[in-house]
């Protein structure tokens, strides 16, 4: 599998609608911090805020020894897109937005996604970022399989993750 970035849509760089830079991966290679900062910084910023959600050793109290993730990238992508687009709608200041995900097996420790956002102002930055993974989570269609430590194995909606009661 390839990694798959997107461009903006064409329909995001209307003059009424301030444009800005958006970067979009679904990759099987490990992630970079460094990328994802590189991406989102700008002359303008004051800030860049960086999301890295990584892969924890247990999910409400059971031994998690790895998560595998399958994403339908085309949708996923459009998901990204439409992210980005709320965004520049929302946070006019916003510089850059960067969405990058895993698939594949992923063990402890490793990063399955980086959202990173720029803007001149960090309140902008913190909104807009936690607007992005909130909003990926719950509508992109990404998927994750839990291994638990006993061997046994369950698929998780990464949706799922944000009903009430879940910890994903």
């Amino acid at each position: 599998m390839a990694d798959a970035i997107a461009p903006l849509p064409e329909r995001l760089s209307t003059p009424s609608i301030p444009k800005h830079p958006a970067y979009f991966a679904i990759r099987i290679a490990p992630l970079s911090l460094e990328e994802v900062y590189g991406l989102a910084d700008d002359p303008a910023n004051g800030a860049v805020v960086v999301m890295s959600g990584m892969v924890r050793n247990n999910t409400e109290g059971n031994a998690v020894v790895a998560l595998e993730y399958q994403a339908y990238e085309p949708m996923a992508l459009q998901v990204f897109q439409q992210v980005a687009a709320d965004i520049q709608t929302t946070w006019s200041d916003v510089t850059g937005v960067v969405i990058h995900h895993r698939v594949g097996r992923l063990s402890v420790g490793e990063i399955s996604v980086l959202v990173a956002v720029g803007s001149p102002h960090r309140s902008e930055a913190f909104a807009a970022c936690k607007y992005a993974i909130d909003t990926l989570k719950h509508n992109a269609p990404i998927w994750k399989k839990e291994h638990w430590a006993d061997g046994s194995t369950s698929w998780v909606s990464i949706g799922a993750c944000e009903q009430p009661g879940e910890s994903c």
